[in-house]
């Protein structure tokens, strides 16, 4: 049973940053590519990153402000965030996609398996 948990989350100042973990509980964890996407209140579920082997995506709204990386003798993969805005605000997911070449990666159908979520508040 794959399980996904993040952590890290809370509340910091804009400017601020965070860094959010996510542990996976997958055997061949090395060979799913891994998401992070985020909700806000009254908002669509919003594509944030993606790593995929060695290649990243982001998001439109995060790029130079967010990295992601993850730790494959760990399970993990982290999201650092810098540079935090008020809007950034919202749960933050994690997610895993057994394709790893998914052209449609933005996509949250695409992910098989989510966390729960951790909640981020940037106060202005």
């Amino acid at each position: 049973q794959v399980q996904l948990v993040e952590s890290g989350g809370g509340l910091v100042q804009a400017g601020g940053s965070l860094r959010l973990s996510c542990a996976a509980s997958i055997r061949t964890f090395s060979s799913y590519a891994m998401g992070w996407f985020r909700q806000a209140p009254g908002k669509e579920r919003e594509f944030v990153a993606r790593i995929s082997r060695s290649l990243t995506y982001y998001g439109d709204s995060v790029k130079g402000r967010f990295t992601i990386s993850r730790d494959n003798t760990k399970n993990t993969v982290y999201l650092q965030m810098n540079s935090l805005k008020p809007e950034d605000a919202a749960i933050y997911y994690c997610a895993a996609d057994g394709s790893t070449s998914n052209p449609n990666y933005y996509a949250a159908r695409n992910y098989a398996y989510w966390g729960q979520g951790t909640q981020v508040t940037v106060s202005s």
